[in-house]
This record gives structure tokens, C-alpha cells and sequence, in this order.
């Protein structure tokens, strides 16, 4: 098995983390507490030490399988250990989402109780919400930080303008800053190259990305002419159908020619590429089953030349786009500071 033993800065705070994280998303819904807790012990055996879920995974469940594989194994201290907060909770109570300081503080000690640990290493604001003025949100984070139940504090699928005014915010008022931020960024989706990484490397933020290969499009199942009998695009959500673009298989077969070419899974290059961009801190992998988990650590050994790298270019520029990932509310905020 793979043995990590290079270690990057997180942003720049003076944490060293994994080239890859494990996510979480699959525990409690499709995978089970016994394969959960293997591909934690796996991850942690590797070398991954950050380990990244939210309070929205399968309504705590997720949250709570991470929780007791740690508190099984014993390793909570090797762990850099991130939960996230703004998703709705309840389909009906209209206050069991957003960023309010109520939400916060209230989720914050729900996912404290499902992980079973008294400090969450990197709480997130899983997605923007310009019905909540900014200041609210970060004086909330700020009383989590200086209580000792959160270390450091980031954002996820921001747009470049809305990281910025929370860094200038925190630095108005003197609050502690967002750290980190979680986009989605693969092969199919490069639009945070435009602004949101030049952002991330001008101010020091850690970047984390979500779904590096395309939430399984870039897995290698899905091809113009076959599709596979399961897979999470084959019954897709009106979400995932949007993402399900003719225009897809024009990136799809051209990098598997390149994958086939290099002796690699498409899975594996898709993921390496996304490792290995500037800027990238830590690539979010979320394995299902233990064998997902292998192929994504197996991609650490996959190598890029100058010329392969002019290649995936030719075929999705970038800053372009084939499939939308990187969408949130990116409007202008309501309420002001």
C-alpha cells in the first residue's frame, strides 16, 4: 500500500496535511459502519491525516460513523478532523440551515456530540448565504474558535468576491479569518482557476477540493456509447442531470485515450491532475467501499509530463467548463456588516 510521507502546508496556519483527504459523504447512506471504519483505519495507515464530513452527511450519520471509528481505533490525535455547517438539517424548519449564529452554535455542539470529541480541528460554512450578513457568521465562528471547540474555521464553494470580504471583515473587526476553502475542481470543471485560486494563493488559504472526479464521471464508467448499469448518474438527481452534458464525452474519451496511454484508470489520472494543480492543498476523495479507497491512493504514483499536461489543456481549457460543479449563490449580499 501506499505510504504518504510528504506532507503540505495548510494554508498559513503551520498544520502539515495529506496531498489527499478522506471524505466522508458515502458513510451512513451507502456505506456501512464496518467498511467505513476500515477505510478510516486504511487512510490513517497511509498517511491521510485529514479527514473532512459534515453535519448534512446522511443526517449525522456520517458524522457519527467517523466519530466511533476514531474512538475505536484510538487515533483522534493523528487526525486533523473537519465538519461543516449550512445545509438544511430538516426539510421543513426554516432555521435548521444557513449560517445564523444560531444554526452555528446549535450544529456545532450536535457534531461535537456525533463525532464524540471535545474540539473540531476546521469548521466550515458549507455554502454562502447572502440572507446572512457575514459579521454574523464569523462573530459565531469566532466565539467557537476562542471557547477551544474549533481550532481553525473555512469556507466552502465561495466565490472569489465573498472569500475576500469575509477576510476583510475578520480583519475589520478583528475576528479570527477563514483558513481554508472547499471548492469542487476536477476535469470537467476548471472555473475556480479564474479567480477563486489566485485568491486562495494571494492570501494564504488552504484550497480542498470537492469531487475531483466529477462525482464518478471521471471514474471511467460512463463512456459515449456504454453507460454502466449503477453508478450515481445512472437514476441521476435533477442536479447531477445538469451535469450530464453531451458536451462531457468530448473531455471523457480523449482523456481516457491519455489514461489508457499512460497505463492508469481514468480515475486515477482525473484525481492526480487535481493533486497535483497550484494551489491545491488537499484533494477530497470519497470512497465507497474499501476498493474505491485503493484506486484513489493508487493515483499519489501517476506522473504528468510537460506534453500531457499541454494535452488535457487542448481538451478542456482553462478556466472552462463541460459540466457544472462550482454553482452556489454567488449574489451580491442582502445585509452588509
Amino acid at each position: 500500500m501506499t505510504t504518504i510521507r510528504d506532507y503540505r502546508p495548510f494554508g498559513r496556519t503551520g498544520v502539515k496535511v495529506s496531498p489527499l483527504a478522506l471524505g466522508t459523504m458515502m458513510f451512513g447512506g451507502k456505506t456501512e459502519y464496518d467498511e467505513s471504519a476500515r477505510i478510516i483505519d486504511l487512510a490513517i495507515e497511509a498517511g491521510i491525516n485529514l479527514i473532512d464530513t459534515a453535519n448534512v452527511y446522511s443526517r449525522g450519520r456520517s458524522e457519527e460513523f467517523t466519530g466511533k471509528a476514531l474512538k475505536r481505533n484510538g487515533q483522534r490525535h493523528k487526525v486533523f478532523l473537519a465538519s461543516k455547517v449550512h445545509l438544511p438539517m430538516h426539510d421543513t424548519d426554516g432555521n435548521l440551515r444557513g449560517s445564523s449564529r444560531r444554526h452555528i452554535i446549535e450544529q456545532a455542539e450536535d457534531s461535537l456530540r456525533r463525532l464524540d470529541t471535545d474540539y473540531l480541528d476546521l469548521y466550515q460554512i458549507h455554502r454562502p448565504a447572502p440572507d446572512t450578513a457575514i459579521d454574523e457568521t464569523l462573530r459565531a465562528l469566532d466565539d467557537l474558535v476562542r471557547s477551544g471547540k474549533v481550532r481553525y474555521i473555512g469556507s466552502s464553494t465561495f466565490a472569489g468576491w465573498q472569500a475576500v470580504e469575509a477576510l476583510w471583515a475578520a480583519k475589520e473587526l478583528g475576528l479570527n479569518r477563514f483558513v481554508s476553502e472547499q471548492p469542487p475542481y476536477n476535469l470537467l470543471d476548471r472555473r475556480i482557476e479564474r479567480e477563486l485560486v489566485p485568491v486562495a494563493q494571494t492570501w494564504g488559504l488552504a484550497l480542498l477540493p470537492w469531487s475531483p472526479i466529477g462525482g464518478g464521471l471521471l471514474s471511467g464508467k460512463y463512456r459515449k456509447d456504454s453507460k454502466p448499469e449503477q453508478g450515481r448518474y445512472v437514476d441521476p438527481s435533477p442536479m447531477q442531470a445538469r451535469r450530464l452534458t453531451p458536451q462531457i464525452y468530448d473531455v471523457i474519451e480523449p482523456l481516457t485515450q491519455l489514461a489508457e496511454e499512460k497505463g492508469v484508470p481514468l480515475s486515477q489520472l482525473a484525481l492526480a491532475w487535481t493533486v497535483q494543480q497550484p494551489g491545491v492543498t488537499s484533494s477530497i476523495i470519497g470512497p465507497r467501499t474499501v476498493e474505491q479507497f485503493d484506486d484513489a491512493l493508487a493515483s499519489l504514483a501517476v506522473e504528468f509530463s510537460a506534453e500531457d499536461l499541454k494535452r488535457i489543456d487542448a481538451i478542456i481549457a482553462p478556466g472552462t467548463h463541460v459540466a457544472p460543479f462550482y454553482e452556489a449563490d454567488f449574489s451580491a449580499s442582502r445585509y452588509r456588516w
